[in-house]
């Protein structure tokens, strides 16, 4: 009699699963995934391939993650240890549990869903989100008018956005109250000086450092016990030298940060407070260049101007008994140049795969994709671009559970084509970088940071196709050079 206790027997000896995104999602994935398929009784390998549409591993942690932010950056750190060196499991040695991250390949143009089911026994996707969503109000087309993604992504050298942002309007508006708007009005408003040190490419310091910028204002439709932001962010903004930061005190009526429900939120709260008494919200001159202003129980109406963004429109909010908000019929008018959307991101849909276009997300049971059995998700696409990385890892944790259930169950199909997909690539003639080609990037931007004027950790390469040729040239330069 078979203990009930211990896993199903696998009958398959290597498994084999196919990871579609290599930011946080899909990192974890692969690890949770090694580590509980090694586990398993029956398996003598397993083998994961991490598929990038970018030629650099990390996904929003290089991309989305603003450059001064390093404590939060160092979470690349463990998703490298993740990536470079798999850890022994339960007598399944690393050399039979390989995870390769493949890069610059585009699924459904370089390679087919289809195609990766024919050689995986399963395909996650964890693609994200990187799209704006859409703030529905007149005038939101207009020049002048930018989605927070966007800008970020130029911010952090996203190598297939414009190398140039155009930031000549002196009165900017951010609309948002989560971590990314606090982001986008922080690069905004800090003196270029202050960048320096960061890995920001030189590309968007130069943009910076030419900046007309002199005000930034945030917009939120809820009030101060209300924000999203976390409180490392919001004491970083009131860090940021040469920048006042300007509340109203009408915003703070009736707020106590003493029936704040939960202790972040108290000390957020707190930390608002203490601004209120700067001396720049006691109408006193502090000399300082730039000026941020927090501004609260806003909804945007309209977007003003004729042939570009000229004022902004808001109605003031009040709470409603059941913490919602209502329009108070009073509205506000600001005249700005500039619009920033933080209002969210939003997935984007994978050729071949079931989409739900309302909620940017590919519809699932748990991480199971609707209809497509051996086809799962994990991080954004499956749950909308809602909270922190530390629930990406217990995301990850459920969809993972339950591939493995069906692996158990014999309800995953044994491939078809056992040739390594790599060689269908070369057919194709694309230009896969590798992990080692990665290592080979990493040390060539900590190279150029060194070698800056001003010493930084690294200066990113922006060009997609100059990080293809140190990653390839790096490979190439060493035949015994694994792909993993």
């Amino acid at each position: 009699m078979t203990d009930s206790s211990s896993p199903a027997r696998i009958l398959t000896p290597t498994v084999r699963v196919a990871i579609v995104g290599a930011g946080p999602a899909g990192i974890y994935a692969g690890n949770i995934l090694s580590n509980a398929i090694a586990a398993r009784d029956g398996v003598t390998a397993v083998e994961i391939d991490l598929f990038e549409s970018l030629p650099a591993p990390y996904g929003l942690i290089r991309y989305g993650v603003a450059p001064d932010h390093p404590r939060i950056k160092g979470i690349v750190n463990s998703l490298h240890e993740m990536l470079d060196a798999p850890s022994d499991a339960q007598g399944l040695d690393a050399e039979r549990r390989v995870i390769r991250f493949l890069g610059n390949i585009e699924i459904g143009r370089d390679v087919s869903i289809d195609e990766l089911h024919a050689r995986y026994h399963a395909v996650i996707l964890a693609t994200g989100a990187i799209r704006d969503a859409a703030l529905d109000i007149p005038g939101v087309d207009l020049p002048g008018s930018h989605g927070a993604a966007d800008f970020v992504s130029w911010f952090d050298g996203h190598p297939d956005v414009p190398r140039t942002w155009p930031l000549h309007d002196e009165r900017v508006a951010v609309i948002g109250n989560g971590n990314v708007a606090l982001d986008v009005a922080r690069i905004l408003a800090k003196l270029p000086e202050n960048l320096r040190s960061t890995e920001v490419p030189d590309n968007v310091l130069a943009g910076l450092e030419a900046s007309a910028v002199t005000d930034v204002h945030v917009f939120g439709r809820r009030g101060p016990a209300d924000i999203k932001f976390t409180p490392i962010e919001l004491r970083e903004l009131g860090e940021v030298p040469g920048v006042d930061i300007i509340l109203d005190d009408a915003d703070f009526e009736g707020v106590d940060p003493a029936t704040a429900p939960n202790n972040q939120l108290k000390i957020m709260l707190r930390t608002l407070n203490a601004w209120r008494d700067r001396p720049e919200n006691r109408g006193e001159s502090t000399g300082a260049r730039r000026r941020l202003h927090l501004h609260f129980w806003h909804a945007p109406v309209e977007i003003t101007g004729t042939d570009r963004v000229e004022s902004l429109r808001f109605e003031r909010t009040a709470p409603n008994p059941d913490g919602s908000v209502s329009g108070t019929g009073e509205f506000r008018e600001y005249p700005v140049s500039a619009v920033y959307r933080a209002v969210g991101y939003f997935g984007s849909p994978i050729v071949d795969v079931p989409f739900d276009a309302r909620r940017g997300v590919v519809p699932n049971e748990g991480g199971r994709v609707d209809g497509r059995p051996g086809l799962y998700a994990t991080g954004w696409i499956k749950r909308g671009p809602v909270g922190l990385i530390g629930h990406t890892k217990s995301d990850a944790t459920e969809t993972i559970a339950h591939l493995v259930a069906d692996l158990d169950a014999g309800l995953l199909a044994e491939p078809v084509e056992t040739a390594d997909i790599l060689d269908l690539l070369a057919e194709r003639e694309v230009e896969v970088t590798t992990w080692d080609g990665w290592l080979a990037l990493d040390a060539h931007e900590r190279g150029l940071g060194a070698a800056h004027a001003h010493t930084r950790e690294r200066v990113k390469v922006v060009p997609r196709e100059e990080q293809v040729e140190i990653s390839r040239s790096a490979i190439l330069a060493d035949s015994g050079a694994s792909a993993r």
